[in-house]
């Protein structure tokens, strides 16, 4: 739940007087509310206010300004593609998991791209043949890249219909079943052997995955689009980003921990992290410090398997962290026996729409992403004879 602090609270964190709060409040970067214990008071978000305050203590580091400069300021990039208001991702203006409780991906991609006509992804002939898994999307984007034309000079329509076949590959590759009929999450289904009622798992995950604001892969998508790359080779830029394991594989790190569940004990392993004061992968997020809204939505969809449940509970317990949605992805392919790659084929996918979306948005921006670095090795020898020996 939010924390509230009182006036005099916000006034020592930000070191600043009560104007100054009224005036953040005024425009809505602190949020305020009626002291239920005195309605002559207000009292004040502590999020708002502790996010003010590490806002302008990084401003006073050289090393914090050196690290985020981005055209002498820190990163940011114009967006309409989503955003988060008040611990809610809202795609558009409209709340992420709201969304979700009935639409598809397809539905999503139609919003988030501001596309004019139904979205359906199909498949087109160089759809790999290999076996299904990321290797396979890779290469097919890869190859699709090196062939690719530039988005410049191109109509929108055109742009969204090859976005369409794009991620229809990409599922392709991950085990989805050919068809531009079906929706895909009914297309993962029968490619990898489900259930029409585990289909809606897979609709659900992906419509809450599709996209999440500026994250490091979308910035790699929009530096590729601002130079007017092909859109495969906006999203092999996205997707590469995304691949690691502290950003859209995350949840591979989390498939390892319940492997180790499996074999040792929900005690044991909590206990083994907590000893060492190691951070237990998949729990907590620092967007979400209520929990993340995505986890909550898609775990009480389905029943984890008993020792999986037991040891998120327990590790809830001990750390005061709620799992994140990469714990519920891990989950998930536990629960339903899903290929071992299923978290990260399922994320890719979904995420594949909202890279596309940023980098669609980034071509009608003037300027080239250029970001500049801090030099901050040995000085570089300029003698015109090389180094003078010492």
């Amino acid at each position: 739940m939010a924390t509230w602090i009182t006036m005099d609270e916000a006034c020592g964190l930000l070191k600043v007087r009560p104007q100054t709060v009224y005036a953040y409040v005024s425009r809505g970067k602190i949020e305020a509310a009626p002291d239920p214990q005195d309605s002559r008071r207000s009292l004040y978000r502590a999020d708002d206010v502790n996010a003010l305050a590490k806002r302008k203590q990084d401003g006073r580091k050289l090393e914090t300004v050196a690290t985020n400069t981005l055209f002498g300021a820190e990163p940011s990039i114009p967006t309409a593609v989503s955003t988060f208001v008040r611990g809610r991702l809202c795609y558009r203006g409209q709340d992420a998991v709201t969304l979700a409780s009935a639409a598809t991906l397809e539905d999503v991609a139609g919003l988030l791209w501001g596309a004019e006509q139904p979205v359906a992804f199909g498949t087109a002939s160089q759809a790999s043949s290999s076996d299904p898994g990321r290797i396979a999307a890779f290469v097919l984007l890869a190859t699709l890249a090196a062939t690719g034309h530039s988005t410049r000079g191109r109509l929108t329509r055109v742009l969204h219909e090859e976005a369409q076949s794009l991620v229809g590959q990409v599922a392709c590759c991950f085990g989805a079943a050919r068809g531009a009929g079906a929706p895909l999450h009914l297309r993962f289904a029968q490619g990898w052997g489900l259930s029409a009622d585990n289909a809606e798992l897979l609709r659900t995950a992906m419509a809450l995955l599709a996209d999440h604001e500026l994250t490091s892969s979308a910035f790699s998508a929009r530096i590729a689009a601002s130079t007017g790359a092909s859109l495969p080779a906006c999203l092999l830029a996205g997707l590469a980003t995304f691949s690691g394991p502290l950003h859209g594989d995350a949840s591979g790190r989390v498939r390892a921990l319940f492997e180790e569940v499996d074999r040792l004990g929900a005690d044991e392993v909590v206990n083994r992290y907590l000893s060492a004061g190691l951070p237990i992968p998949g729990f907590g997020h620092h967007l979400y410090p209520d929990g993340d809204p995505r986890a909550q939505v898609l775990m009480g969809l389905f029943d984890p398997p008993a020792a999986i449940s037991r040891f998120i509970a327990k590790a809830a317990s001990l750390t005061g962290l709620q799992p994140n949605i990469d714990v519920a992805l891990a989950a998930l392919v536990a629960r339903h026996r899903l290929p071992a790659d299923g978290a990260f084929a399922l994320f890719a996918t979904a995420r594949s729409v909202g890279l596309l979306a940023h980098s669609m948005e980034q071509m009608n921006m003037p300027q080239v992403i250029r970001p500049r670095g801090r030099y901050i090795g040995p000085p570089p020898d300029l003698s015109p004879n090389g180094p003078v020996p010492g």
